[in-house]
């Protein structure tokens, strides 16, 4: 949870640590300077009152992209979001529990939704919305840093004489661990590293949904490359377990990939500096959906994924993240291993 806001407990309406915005205050009529809780007592207006509590929560989280909250609560997987407000509308894309969406509309039983890439409409049984979502975004979003340029360097340490882990580029997201004045610890795929503040910002999310063209596939792909590249993806969101080989309890990086890859009858070892050792090595200008992705420091290779076309990966993060999809450069690769040979 974000320490910003100490407290929101919406059975009492009440919101503590958190200054009033000016958009809040306007919607209730009183001033900025006026506390949170003495403007949310004076509301009169249901409606009022859940448009200003969405908008402090939202700017309390430094959340962009939200202007009406929505969480989803599907028991489990992922359900669609499809086209139009009918089971009949093209799914064109997926959403997990405890994702975030902005509600734009509702029509009927069907509210049209936004979430990351994608927009359109799902059952409104699957979508927390008012004071509900609030309620809930609170215990559920993380604290990240986007950087913000390119070649910034990844340290073991949090000072500039130290060893330096891998280099990453802008735009790349990772979880904060621990902010530091002039530093911040993120996980890297599991290891405790270190960026300079100066070139990161600072802020928070919740998950999106997935595109359902979120990997797209050049001419000539093999239909068990394709195979391959769809099966991993589908096991996104399930849980990182230390040498775990289990696609839906938890596997680590190498055991999620010796499981898909055992699921075609493709038997590799469990460890990823293992797995950089077989098949024949591949130029990362040169990949294909199934191949293998590795990434390391100085001690060698400490990571792997599953390159699935369109510049990304599925690979098996952290705890804090689980199974997942990246671009392939959301840290430096290593090298690469064609394991089908077609």
């Amino acid at each position: 949870m974000i320490e910003s806001v100490s407290a929101i407990v919406m059975g009492a309406v009440l919101i503590t640590g958190v200054p009033m915005n000016v958009r809040a205050s306007a919607a209730l009529g009183s001033s900025a300077n006026v506390g949170i809780s003495a403007d949310l007592e004076a509301a009169a207006d249901a409606e009022l009152l859940e448009s200003a509590m969405n908008d402090v929560v939202l700017d309390a989280f430094h959340l962009d992209g939200y202007s009406n909250l929505g969480i989803i609560t599907v028991s489990e997987g992922k359900v669609n979001i499809r086209d139009a407000a009918s089971m009949d509308g093209n799914v064109v894309g997926k959403i997990g529990l405890d994702a975030g969406c902005d509600v734009l509309g509702e029509e009927g039983e069907w509210l049209h939704i936004k979430s990351g890439k994608v927009e359109g409409y799902i059952k409104s049984e699957y979508v927390l919305t008012g004071s509900d979502a609030l309620t809930k975004a609170s215990t559920l979003l993380k604290k990240v840093v986007d950087v913000n340029t390119d070649g910034l360097r990844v340290r073991t340490e949090p000072n500039q004489e130290c060893e330096i882990v891998d280099v990453v580029g802008s735009g790349q997201r990772f979880d904060v661990l621990e902010e530091l004045d002039e530093w911040v610890k993120i996980d890297l795929d599991g290891e405790e590293c270190y960026l300079y503040k100066e070139y990161v910002d600072i802020g928070a999310k919740l998950d999106e949904a997935l595109t359902i063209s979120e990997v797209r596939y050049g001419a000539g792909v093999s239909d068990v490359r394709i195979a391959i590249s769809e099966f991993a993806k589908q096991y996104i969101g399930n849980p990182y377990v230390w040498g775990g080989t289990s696609l839906t309890r938890g596997a680590d990086c190498s055991g999620f990939v010796l499981s898909v890859f055992g699921n075609y009858g493709i038997g590799l070892p469990h460890s990823s500096r293992a797995q950089a050792n077989c098949g024949s090595a591949v130029s990362l200008s040169d990949l294909r959906p199934g191949d293998l992705v590795f990434y390391g420091n100085r001690s060698g290779i400490n990571h792997v994924a599953i390159y699935v076309g369109g510049g990304q990966v599925v690979h098996a993060s952290n705890p804090r993240t689980g199974i997942t999809i990246s671009g392939m450069y959301y840290r430096s690769p290593v090298k690469a291993r064609r394991i089908i040979q077609d």
